[in-house]
């Protein structure tokens, strides 16, 4: 780190990270993506050249919520969302009382910690963000005033060697570099495996691709539950061949002929409205449940949000990653057994 310009005080310089620089070195690898056409594009911007007031959370936690960019790293944003549910972790991976715009101790540089191999590894790096015409060019939040997202964007980039090593990856990996816990995947693929299948999978694999819902109630409002696919489903002809989204909330509700509807809202990190299933604003399928209900759960949707039922989410996604939560000791609670047991952190 080196010292460069002026403090908002006048006090100190800010800092400017000669290990992850603001050039392209920090930007690509090999070139190899999609965002190699950026070249000669970006230029970079501390956030208070960005907007007027910057901070770093939003005092709407709602509108905390990362929004994808021009990077496809929609896997690392999605684990991004474990954060928000538990203050706890959000706290370890972000330091609290770390100097902000405004304050005459900031420096132009923010701490973070991932969890690396065994124990937490800090990142430090300097607040200058790749934008394309002075707005951010990857992840934000949806309050545009808020840096969290893009600042712990830039760090995971600085501990990976380039932004572009970002592209494409695991949910799951990145949920263990943000908790220090476990995570585990299912596939949501063809269940209707005869005999012969069945005997050449063993019973481990068979539980797995059976993903029951009803074994996360006890932990949902702290685990992270994330759907990926890959392939367009039909419902979300715009996504690509793989796309990771969170599935906010899921509860069962009482349809007018008296069976049980299990819905489930789902948040695409695009920040933007990509479904065209049954559950669609104004769709058919809402006619099937109390009114009241059904103006209820229309009015929880936010920027690019859905619901889906349980049928169609099963038939529109391939794969789920669930990540175990963690309280406050560092303990896990299994989805299992809800027994809590020693994690890292």
């Amino acid at each position: 780190m080196k010292e460069a310009g002026s403090a908002v005080c006048g006090a100190e310089a800010l800092v400017e990270d000669q290990e992850f620089p603001s050039d392209n070195s920090s930007l690509f690898s090999d070139s190899s993506t999609p965002i190699a056409k950026l070249h000669g594009n970006i230029t970079w911007h501390r956030p208070q050249e960005i907007c007027q007031s910057p901070v770093l959370l939003p005092d709407n936690i709602n509108l905390a919520h990362a929004k994808q960019g021009l990077l496809g790293d929609c896997w690392f944003l999605c684990a991004c969302t474990v954060l928000l549910r538990n203050r706890h972790i959000l706290n370890k991976v972000i330091p609290p009382d770390q100097p902000l715009w405004g304050d005459c101790r900031y420096r132009g540089f923010f701490l973070f910690r991932f969890w690396q191999q065994g124990y937490w590894m800090e990142v430090t790096v300097d607040d200058r963000l790749p934008c394309i015409n002075s707005t951010l060019c990857f992840s934000s939040c949806h309050s545009p005033n808020a840096f969290w997202v893009a600042l712990l964007e830039k760090a995971y980039a600085k501990l990976h060697g380039s932004y572009e090593r970002l592209w494409a990856g695991q949910v799951s990996e990145a949920l263990v570099d943000l908790t220090g816990g476990l995570a585990e995947h299912w596939s949501l693929g063809d269940l209707s495996l005869d005999e012969g299948q069945m005997a050449d999978r063993d019973s481990e694999q068979i539980r797995r691709r059976r993903l029951d819902l009803n074994r996360l109630n006890h932990v949902k409002d702290n685990c992270l539950l994330s759907c990926s696919t890959n392939s367009s489903p039909g419902g979300a002809s715009e996504l690509g061949q793989y796309h990771a989204l969170n599935v906010m909330e899921w509860l069962d509700v009482k349809a007018e002929s008296g069976s049980e509807i299990r819905l489930l809202r789902i948040k695409n990190p695009w920040g933007r409205g990509c479904w065209g299933g049954r559950w669609i604003e104004d769709g058919a399928s809402w006619r099937s449940i109390d009114p009241k209900w059904a103006s209820e759960l229309q009015s929880r949707v936010a920027e690019g949000e859905f619901w889906v039922d349980e049928a169609e989410f099963r038939s529109q996604f391939d794969d789920v990653t669930v990540g175990y939560p963690l309280n406050e000791e560092g303990y896990l609670r299994s989805i299992y057994t809800a027994i809590s047991c020693q994690a890292g952190g």
